[in-house]
């Protein structure tokens, strides 16, 4: 799950982290009264909207005037901001954050995720701030200091001396500073289980503060159920209609730009079955995983969703059942081609727990299936009824 930069921000306020002070406005009227509110004569209009690289595509404006702000925001909302992570179609903008200004030294990044190759936290920090970090991370990664934190221990000063020296910050003061800082950043990524924690960039002001001037937090979907108040910050606005109807029946959904639909159980089987798809030179339309414990109700809903997609021109249905049991598949699959009138091409792969029974249900069932019992099989098979069905 993804938040807004200015709700990341009060978080990071509410553990002591430094931000500057700002107000969120969904008019230009609206933006230029928060300006006139947090006083000062420079201020930063930013968009929100769930995608990074904002600045380069016109999203971050300088306003030195409450006229310029009004201006910059009149500009911005309303718009649909083309950034390298929001594709081609881009991401209407509908707020924006009105935020003062200050005057900066040097600017930093500072992140932490869990780097899976040690099954550790890891604090990484550049002085390289302000920049897209993927480039930094490809170009030059010896620019890019990274830390391992013990899970036994946990976040101690020895991190952030080696962090803040790391990236040349070595006056006494300062580094005590920048430390209290990167705590206060790890504290709140374990409290709410984070997923990613980034700032980009980090300031050094010239008065010797340090400030999260930007902020990025990902959360893990699977723990919301333990933090309400993060729960509340979604955005229904920032994802589809379909994908938000897909996480009410619990069903993990994402659209892709292909033209056959995927059903699997678990996300590493969904990147498999994608994979493999491409490979035999198809096109995947989305990304579905109805997990571990779907009733037949929520398989014929993940049918419904796939089918909504009018590019789909064929479906690949790859189950492992595990606590997943290939029945419960079997019988949302022939419940739903019965009530949604299924045209398309459908290719299904059992295997697992129940697997018999399972196939029983699909082969007594009426319905035209290709039953599959390889993956690799089930991908050409699809990737060809994809094209046959397109030709007809």
């Amino acid at each position: 799950m993804n938040i807004h930069e200015y709700q990341a921000k009060q978080l990071m306020a509410d553990m002591g982290i430094g931000v500057l002070g700002g107000l969120v406005a969904s008019s230009p009227q609206e933006a230029q009264e928060a300006a006139e509110k947090l006083g000062g004569s420079v201020w930063v209009v930013k968009a929100q909207i769930h995608a990074g690289g904002r600045g380069k595509a016109g999203g971050v404006k300088l306003a030195e005037s409450l006229e310029e702000v009004e201006a910059h925001a009149k500009e911005i909302l309303g718009r649909s901001l083309v950034t390298h992570q929001t594709g081609p179609q881009g991401k209407e903008v509908l707020k924006v954050l009105v935020e003062q200004g200050c005057r900066i030294a040097c600017e930093y990044y500072v992140g932490i995720v869990l780097d899976r190759t040690c099954g550790r936290l890891t604090m990484m920090a550049s002085q390289e701030g302000g920049v897209e970090i993927e480039e930094v991370a490809q170009k030059s990664p010896e620019k890019i200091i990274k830390v391992q934190i013990s899970p036994s221990v946990g976040f101690s000063p020895s991190v952030g001396r080696k962090l803040a020296y790391g990236i040349g910050i070595t006056e006494g003061s300062e580094v005590k500073e920048v430390t209290k800082f990167f705590k206060g950043l790890y504290a709140l990524y374990t409290k709410y289980d984070c997923t990613a924690a980034e700032i980009n960039p980090l300031v050094k002001t010239k008065d010797g503060q340090f400030i999260a001037l930007d902020a990025k937090l990902n959360f893990d979907d699977n723990a919301l159920y333990r933090h309400g108040e993060i729960e509340a910050l979604r955005d229904p606005t920032e994802e589809s209609a379909v994908e938000h109807e897909a996480k009410e029946h619990g069903l993990s959904y994402i659209s892709l730009d292909g033209n056959i639909g995927c059903l699997v159980n678990g996300a590493g089987l969904a990147m498999a079955t994608m994979d493999i798809i491409s490979l035999h030179g198809g096109s995947p339309a989305n990304f579905l995983d109805v997990g571990g414990s779907a009733t037949k109700e929520a398989v014929q809903k993940a049918f419904s969703i796939i089918l909504s997609d009018e590019k789909v021109k064929a479906i690949l249905v790859n189950i492992f059942g595990g606590i997943m049991k290939c029945d419960i598949i079997a019988e949302g699959i022939t419940a739903a081609a019965g009530e949604l009138a299924l045209k398309v091409p459908l290719v299904v792969r059992l295997e697992g727990t129940n697997v018999a029974l399972g196939k029983k249900i699909l082969g007594e069932s009426g319905l035209d299936i290709i039953a599959v019992d390889d993956l690799k099989d089930a991908a050409d098979k699809a990737v060809k009824a994809a094209k046959e069905f397109k030709k007809g």
